[in-house]
């Protein structure tokens, strides 16, 4: 097969999700972070994630925050966690199953476009898995301008992407009581 016919084989191009190129701020950057997403998932078959207003709150905030108090981790320096986040902004179901994952990243110039954000998650083994879990089927998704550590010259973008998946509970008597799960 020649190549050109195998690049359309692929995941959508980057020109394809407009401003995936453009900086990480405003909505356009979201969008093109949720395009570009979803171009790996329908890609390879999976269905493309919706976005979730209360998991888009818990992502922002958290983007803010790292970039805001100079940290980069899952875990902020009060100790708060994605479950934490997740339960403050009432994403988390009164009962049935539910699992979430996270991914986080920051860039600055041209590192920092929902292109390269992206591209990056795709070659770290964790975050490639949360993006291409067949489960997950909401996303919410916060980009801050700047970066969670000084000294950065230049715009720079943190990003995070909350992603999960809920499941009403069976109220039939013979139900099982739900597992609840979580990963990173």
């Amino acid at each position: 097969m020649p190549a050109a016919a195998l690049a359309l084989a692929g995941p959508a191009a980057a020109a394809d999700c407009q401003g995936a190129d453009g900086p990480a701020d405003g909505p356009q950057a979201v969008h093109a972070t949720l395009c570009l997403l979803n171009a790996e998932r329908t890609s390879r078959g999976l269905q493309p994630l919706v976005q979730d207003g209360r998991l888009d709150a818990a992502a922002r905030g958290f983007a803010r925050d790292m970039v805001t108090r100079r940290f980069f981790d899952h875990t902020s320096p009060g100790g708060g966690t994605i479950l934490s986040r997740l339960r403050a902004v009432g994403w988390l179901p009164a009962s049935g199953a539910w699992s979430a994952g996270e991914n986080i990243a920051w860039g600055s110039g041209e590192l920092a476009t929902p292109e390269r954000i992206v591209d990056s998650w795709m070659h770290s083994a964790g975050h490639r898995a949360n993006i291409l879990q067949p489960r997950f089927d909401e996303i919410g998704i916060g980009i801050a301008a700047g970066a969670p550590q000084g000294g950065v010259p230049g715009p720079a973008g943190t990003y995070v992407t909350d992603l999960g998946a809920r499941a009403a509970a069976d109220p039939s008597p013979t139900a099982k009581p739900a597992k609840r799960t979580g990963s990173r």
